[in-house]
């Protein structure tokens, strides 16, 4: 499905949802961002690698968060459980809470931009605007190879599952198979990052000199005034949240 937005519209959109719903640190807007970036995925044909990939990236962060705030969180005074050393505390759980839902906001709104971009035309957006060909065509790469990442994943654990190794258990061997799954699976991004970076300065496109791009990517004002917009309201939410935190500091 051929996306609608200029490239650098959606890749504004995408960095400018992740900055003010992290500026904002409020769970109900990070789930209302992360649930609407499910829905549009769902409906630019691209749900099913989207959630998958992100559930890829999240339990294991998820589940991370909730055993670190959750059970050993010092600061929390409201104490629900003790078993041991660990203490399950209300400002604990917020605290998991908060972060785990702000992390998958910016995880959803990224990931819906690299599975619904165009990589030539983002390419082709780059380069007009006068960046070096190299950068472009490394997001390209980075792109291309993210939604490569929820199958690959998936022949990873199969090919695990069918030398003996259990992944789908209880609680405890999940955590112990993320490790045995996210090696070879960053292993295998880093190679396919470097044979493409070979291919492409085997092409000449590492060389300095001019260059003529046959694609155009039309760019309407209007998107260019709402790509203004959007940075606008970053920056005041990154201004807002450093005004809010500042009385907090206390004099040095």
């Amino acid at each position: 499905m051929r996306p609608t937005l200029h490239p650098l519209t959606s890749l504004t959109a995408a960095g400018c949802t992740a900055v003010i719903t992290t500026a904002a640190g409020s769970w109900p807007l990070s789930v209302a961002v992360g649930l609407a970036a499910a829905v549009l995925a769902v409906r630019a044909g691209a749900g099913r690698r989207v959630l998958a990939t992100a559930a890829a990236v999240l339990v294991p962060l998820g589940l991370s968060l909730l055993m670190l705030h959750g059970l050993f969180f010092p600061e929390g005074p409201t104490v629900l459980a003790v078993w041991g050393p660990a203490r399950v505390t209300a400002e604990g759980l917020a605290f998991a809470l908060e972060a785990g839902t702000r992390t998958g906001a910016c995880v959803m709104a990224l990931l819906l931009f690299s599975f619904t971009v165009s990589a030539p035309d983002l390419v082709a957006a780059l380069a007009a605007r006068g960046l070096p060909p190299q950068f472009g065509f490394v997001l390209a790469s980075a792109l291309t190879l993210l939604p490569a990442m929820a199958g690959r994943l998936e022949s990873i654990r199969s090919a695990q599952e069918a030398r003996g190794l259990v992944l789908r258990g209880g609680v405890l061997s999940r955590l112990i198979a993320v490790r045995l799954q996210m090696v070879p699976l960053v292993l295998g991004l880093i190679e396919d990052s470097g044979s493409r970076a070979q291919a492409l300065e085997a092409r000449g496109f590492g060389g300095p000199g001019p260059r003529t791009s046959y694609r155009e990517v039309a760019d309407p004002l209007l998107e260019r005034r709402f790509r203004a917009v959007l940075l606008l309201l970053a920056a005041a939410a990154v201004a807002v949240r450093l005004g809010a935190s500042w009385p907090a500091a206390g004099p040095l």
